[in-house]
């Protein structure tokens, strides 16, 4: 099995979020945080951005040991030597460089020719070679670019020493099959890609974020960037405990192994969360509230019968203490047996259905019956 290196952009791309900033020692937090999660790669920010951001990440290099610390840069020298400088203290450094590589891009925002922008992405990886051994390369928009272009590219920056190389979606167009069919292109295409890691980026604009991810995955790459919670640019970036998890529940299908602690998943969440102030929606995947929550009468049944019946994951997995049967008009005598008896009556079968009429009176006028009402109801 090949290892998945699990990279992690909350700090840098999970901050570009509407409304996010987050001081020195909020990101501290979240970074020693995500080392406890067992990340390999905690981009920290992009520290020519601004100088909040760089004394971010060189607080970061310096106190948070245990995974590699990346700062993002453009291929522009001021950028890598801030970079270089914010790094300079890491156990393990890595300089994320790159440039666009997409039509759109290369003639409308960046106005120069593709072999401008190939000079442009070596030269900026031979710089970041100066100061580091770990050069990550990314090719922006890599999804909406020409493949043999992107071939070139990837080929030389590799050649010039760049260990990753990002093939992003950057704008969150790809759909799961073409994705994967790109990650192809490049895995059979470039000659050199043995001497690298690939590595994939996708944003979540069609919802299809973690989709993607996989089936980049699934084609061969071997490092997947996102964030926590899946926040981020616009509609968010991979969340990366959906990939985790789903890797985790069907680990054949993938062939790779990670070194993620899911037990710290769901704390991490929590810790994020109330950081960057972004509520998680109560139907979040994985993290979400109701995401081990029970409120069908038929799935009550069957999971007080087998958990398995209705839920793939165990709760304590993620680090959620147990499963949630909410009670309401939806739900069934076994489900209402069962908390009845958790709260200390034993009601035998003869008197279940009079029980039960009673609870459902009470709960078509509530939306969920909470344990004080079940106190009541039985007096």
């Amino acid at each position: 099995m090949r290892r998945l290196y699990i990279f992690d952009t909350t700090l840098r791309d999970g901050e570009q979020s509407l409304g996010i900033t987050l001081n020195v020692n909020e990101k501290l937090e979240i970074g020693k945080q995500l080392v406890k999660l067992g990340v390999d790669i905690i981009e920290a920010g992009f520290p020519a951005s601004s100088p909040g951001d760089l004394d971010s990440v060189r607080t970061i290099a310096r106190e948070v040991k245990g995974a590699i610390i990346c700062g993002l840069s453009r291929t522009v020298e001021r950028d890598i030597d801030c970079c270089a400088e914010a790094l300079r203290e890491a156990e393990y450094p890595r300089i994320h460089t790159g440039i666009a590589v997409s039509p759109v891009h290369m003639e409308r925002k960046l106005r120069l020719s593709p072999d401008q922008v190939i000079e442009a992405a070596v030269a900026a990886v031979k710089r970041s070679k100066k100061y580091v051994g770990d050069v990550e390369f990314y090719a922006e928009d890599a999804f909406r670019s020409d493949p043999p272009f992107l071939v070139r590219v990837l080929e030389k920056v590799i050649e010039a020493g760049a260990t990753v190389v990002n093939i992003p979606d950057t704008v969150g167009y790809a759909t799961p099959w073409e994705y994967g069919e790109l990650v192809s292109y490049v895995m059979n295409h470039v000659r050199n890609i043995g001497r690298a890691v690939v590595s994939i980026h996708c944003h979540n604009d069609l919802g299809m974020a973690t989709a993607n991810a996989l089936a980049g995955i699934k084609a061969g790459a071997s490092q997947v960037e996102g964030t926590i919670n899946g926040i981020g640019e616009r509609a968010g970036n991979t969340s990366l405990e959906e990939v985790v998890m789903a890797i985790y529940t069907q680990r054949g299908r993938y062939g790779v192994e990670m070194g993620v602690n899911t037990r710290e998943i769901s704390a991490t969440s929590r810790l994020v969360s109330r950081i960057s102030g972004v509520p998680v929606p109560s139907h979040k995947a994985i993290v979400g509230a109701n995401a081990f929550m029970h409120a069908s009468g038929i799935h009550q049944d069957g999971i007080l019968k087998e958990r398995t019946t209705y839920e793939i994951i165990n709760p304590d997995v993620v680090g959620v203490p147990r499963n949630r049967i909410v009670l309401s008009a939806r739900s069934g005598r076994h489900a209402l047996k069962h908390r009845l008896g958790e709260l200390g009556y034993h009601v035998g079968r003869e008197d279940l259905e009079t029980v039960y009429q009673s609870f459902l009176q009470l709960a078509d006028q509530k939306r969920e019956i909470f344990d004080q009402d079940l106190h009541a109801l039985m007096e």
